[in-house]
């Protein structure tokens, strides 16, 4: 062991935290160890508190502090359309768009069968449960344009097209700023298919 036993456990603690190596997991932790007294019982307390108070919402099992969240609970929101996400970070980046004016369902997750991962391990009953009680319009299946995000897209669409329910998907294609010799084939496939008239 090359650090004393306190600073070696941060280290570890550090290095189970998504994309952080052993390299950045030392450097943050020695950064850690310079911050303020103060500063650094800031952020474990923030670490903390948001670990003890955020829980799901009860109805789309988004991340909140209040039940039913914030969205939810919006009486300007379009309660006919419902976007499915796999994460509460998806919810976030959707609404920096200022566009999507509807509810959301959060799966946590994608359908993977590598990993184990099968539609009973989402919350997909909880959205069954959910389209029966509120009798949505529209289902826009926001998922990720991976694998995992394409089998689950396709596993919804079979599930809930039979119950006559509008099933759409968010069109997937080339980023602004892109340039079409740095993209993948899939990409350029979609974008083709996902072509609009100007």
């Amino acid at each position: 062991m090359l650090y004393p036993t306190p600073i070696q456990d941060l280290v570890n603690e550090l290095g189970k935290l998504p994309g952080v190596g052993p390299k950045t997991a030392q450097r943050l932790a020695f950064f850690l160890l310079n911050m303020p007294q103060g500063e650094a019982e800031l952020l474990a307390n923030a670490i903390v508190s948001a670990r003890s108070r955020i829980r799901y919402c009860s109805v789309c099992f988004n991340f909140t502090d209040q039940d039913p969240c914030t969205i939810c609970r919006h009486t300007g929101r379009d309660g006919k359309i419902i976007m499915v996400v796999e994460q509460p970070k998806d919810v976030i980046a959707m609404e920096k768009t200022r566009e999507f004016r509807g509810r959301y369902h959060v799966l946590h997750g994608a359908i993977s069968p590598m990993e184990g991962i099968g539609p009973d391990d989402l919350r997909v009953k909880e959205l069954l449960r959910r389209i029966s009680q509120e009798t949505p319009a529209e289902l826009v299946i926001a998922t990720s344009s991976n694998l995992e995000g394409e089998a689950t897209a396709l596993y919804l669409g079979r599930l809930l097209k039979p119950m006559g329910l509008r099933v759409t998907r968010i069109a997937r294609g080339l980023p602004m700023g892109g340039d079409l010799d740095y993209t993948d084939e899939v990409t350029l496939t979609k974008a083709l298919e996902g072509r609009q008239e100007i």
